[in-house]
C-alpha cells in the first residue's frame, strides 16, 4: 500500500493539472514560453503518475484495467475479472 501522503500529493497534482489545463494549453497556442514557465512545476501534465485505484502502487500499472499487477493477479485467480483465465502463472 501507498503512503496517504504520496496518494494525496498524486490528487493535489490532478485538481492543479485540472485547474491549469486552459491556461497552459492558450499559452502555448501562442507561443509565450516565459509566461508557461512562470506557471506551477505541478500543473503539467508530464508531472502526473499512474496508481494502482485499489491499492496506490505506483509500480507495475496496467492501464487497461487501472490496477497494478499485483492486485490484477489476485482479482484474475479469484474469477473478478471477466474473460480472463488462468494459464501458468
Amino acid at each position: 500500500m501507498a503512503k496517504e501522503s504520496m496518494k494525496a500529493r498524486e490528487r493535489k497534482r490532478e485538481k492543479m493539472v485540472a485547474k491549469y489545463a486552459e491556461k497552459r494549453a492558450a499559452l502555448k497556442e501562442a507561443g509565450d514560453w516565459e509566461a508557461l514557465q512562470k506557471l506551477p512545476k505541478n500543473s503539467s501534465a508530464v508531472r502526473m503518475h499512474n496508481r494502482c485505484k485499489l491499492t496506490g502502487r505506483p509500480k507495475g500499472y496496467m492501464r487497461q484495467f487501472g490496477i497494478s499487477r499485483v492486485k490484477f493477479r489476485e482479482m484474475a485467480s479469484a474469477g473478478l475479472i471477466p474473460g480472463i483465465k488462468k494459464a501458468s502463472w
